[in-house]
């Protein structure tokens, strides 16, 4: 069985959901300190041709509190914004009308944590890609004394997994050696380049799966979800 786990980012881009398609079970890494101007509560979208940061206000933040300790503001105020900007820039995208009521949904979801808001709009979006990975969290685990990769050992021992896949990001993180001699194979997903329409901009790339899904069809975006290699 392959797994991967990742933090729980906010509306991630297009590489996260490709990790969540190269295995079979994914784990929200949410009991790991919350780092400031991270993925986990902000994320960019295209305005006026340009990317630009939308996000989430939190509530006594420190980056000694767990990402599932970190509150959200919910107040329908920052709700109603986000969805007005999303809507007001993409409403003439050919997409806009199947995607903007599941962000909407996505939204309006109460949840207490930034931590369950970002798990069920990770569960939401991939339903909507038909995507049938398993996704799990790594609370579950119950093995919060450990850090780093021994952790991530210990994490895909107790999934019974026999390969293990992480961004390319972490490839100075996480050694295959290691990985082998506890009987487990570890590749590290790196995306192709990932490029479309947008409007008659000049394109930008790295923005929020919400672009993605705004200018492209179901079909179009799961062609790219196979657009990584393993390494």
């Amino acid at each position: 069985m392959k797994v991967g786990i990742m933090q729980p980012y906010f509306f991630p881009y297009i590489g996260y959901f490709q990790l969540i398609n190269a295995v079979d079970k994914f784990i929200l890494y949410e009991d790991v300190n919350y780092k400031k101007n991270g993925w986990i509560n902000r994320n960019n979208i295209l305005i006026d041709g340009k990317s630009v940061l939308f996000s989430v206000p939190l509530k006594g933040i420190s980056q000694n509190k767990k990402i599932n300790e970190v509150f959200m503001l919910n107040e329908i105020s920052w709700k109603k914004k986000i969805l007005t900007t999303i809507y007001q820039n993409y409403k003439k995208a050919p997409f806009c009308d199947s995607v903007y009521p599941l962000i909407d949904q996505i939204i309006h979801f109460e949840a207490n944590t930034i931590s369950e808001f970002n798990y069920n709009q990770i569960k939401l979006i991939c339903h909507y890609l038909q995507l049938s990975t398993e996704i799990s969290s790594s609370i579950l685990c119950k093995n919060q004394a450990l850090k780093g990769q021994e952790r991530i050992l210990d994490i895909c021992k107790k999934e019974k997994a026999n390969e293990y896949v992480n961004p390319i990001g972490g490839i100075n993180l996480y050694d295959k050696n290691l990985f082998l001699q506890e009987g487990l194979k570890l590749n590290f997903l790196k995306s192709e380049e990932v490029k479309y329409t947008q409007f008659n901009n000049t394109f930008v790339p790295n923005l929020s799966i919400i672009d993605i899904l705004m200018f492209n069809s179901r079909k179009d975006v799961n062609v790219m979800l196979d657009e990584y290699e393993l390494i």
